[in-house]
């Protein structure tokens, strides 16, 4: 089959997770379901955070940008697939693709990188806590937000760049229900080992320097918090940061197997269950996780509740 360049090729093809039209609707309840959930949970997280002064402090104010990233993050794949399974069709346009593709790679990275700051966040809080708001000052939080969303859209950039250098052949079959990069560029037919080293290089280089910086963070943190006497201070040491622990390792655990799962060669239908984990069940969850283990955010959203009543 002749290679045509990208931008010749009309459409491609998001084999999604089932074939069956009598599973469709029963599918497009249940995510359109997840993804109301997504929003509306983290919406509450972010009103909850702007309304309450009393959670205008730094580790609140990353939490509402993170909800807003898992907002995006949800938003980049599931409202495509929600309306593929309506209409029963898998087609999706090249400027759809290549905009998935720039809008996962964005609020992807930004939720990332969030989350490094907010290790380095709970870093201070617990091992400098006499100058926390000194070092954790409102300018410094904005700079690190700023820097996150700059060096999440070079990240979203790359990656467009990347896909649009290659050349396909006439049917593009995803194995997934988005436009997922890894997976996209290895249908491209220029598709090469260096390619796939260059991949691994970036993920690697990217997704590294975040990992050690959690894990660094942390390795501070616990050896910290045991070097507290009393078993109710080492309690109220590890809670103030259990709830971004919970989150790390639901984020990066579904990332890692969604990766793992596109570079090796995985069966299609356990890279979709991943992927689903990792673009839906993740986002939705992070409200969750912060309202029931967080009493400031119940409180908060209780007063909310209240106000709007």
């Amino acid at each position: 089959m002749e290679p045509q360049n990208l931008t010749s090729v009309l459409e491609f093809l998001l084999l999604g997770l089932s074939d069956d039209p009598d599973l469709q609707p029963v599918l497009f309840v249940v995510f359109l379901f997840i993804y109301l959930i997504t929003v509306l949970g983290n919406l509450l997280i972010i009103m909850a955070v702007t309304s309450d002064f009393h959670l205008h402090t730094p580790m609140y104010f990353f939490l509402s940008n993170l909800s807003l990233a898992d907002i995006g993050f949800s938003s980049s794949t599931v409202p495509k697939m929600l309306a593929n399974l309506q209409t029963q069709s898998k087609s999706i346009s090249y400027a759809g693709c290549l905009m998935q593709v720039g809008l996962f790679a964005l609020f992807g990275s930004f939720d990332s990188l969030l989350l490094t700051v907010m290790a380095y966040d709970r870093l201070v809080a617990i091992c400098h806590p006499l100058h926390y708001s000194i070092i954790m000052n409102p300018r410094l939080c904005g700079i690190l937000v700023l820097l996150s969303l700059s060096i999440s859209l070079l990240n979203s950039l790359v990656h467009c760049l990347m896909v649009s250098q290659f050349n396909f052949c006439a049917v593009i079959e995803i194995p997934n229900f988005f436009c997922d990069p890894p997976r996209l560029l290895k249908l491209a037919c220029d598709y090469t080992s260096t390619t796939n080293i260059f991949i691994f290089f970036h993920a690697s280089v990217f997704g590294g320097l975040q990992v050690s910086g959690i894990l660094y963070s942390y390795v501070r943190i616990v050896s910290s918090i045991l070097r507290v006497p009393s078993a109710s201070g080492k309690y109220k040491a590890f809670s103030t940061c259990g709830s971004h622990l919970s989150i790390v390792c639901l984020f990066y655990g579904t990332a890692i197997g969604v990766y793992c799962s596109s570079v090796l060669s995985v069966a299609p239908r356990k890279v979709v269950v991943f992927s689903m984990m990792y673009t839906m069940v993740t986002p939705m969850l992070n409200p969750f996780i912060y309202s029931l283990r967080n009493r400031d955010i119940k409180t908060a959203l209780q007063r909310l509740v209240k106000m709007t009543a």
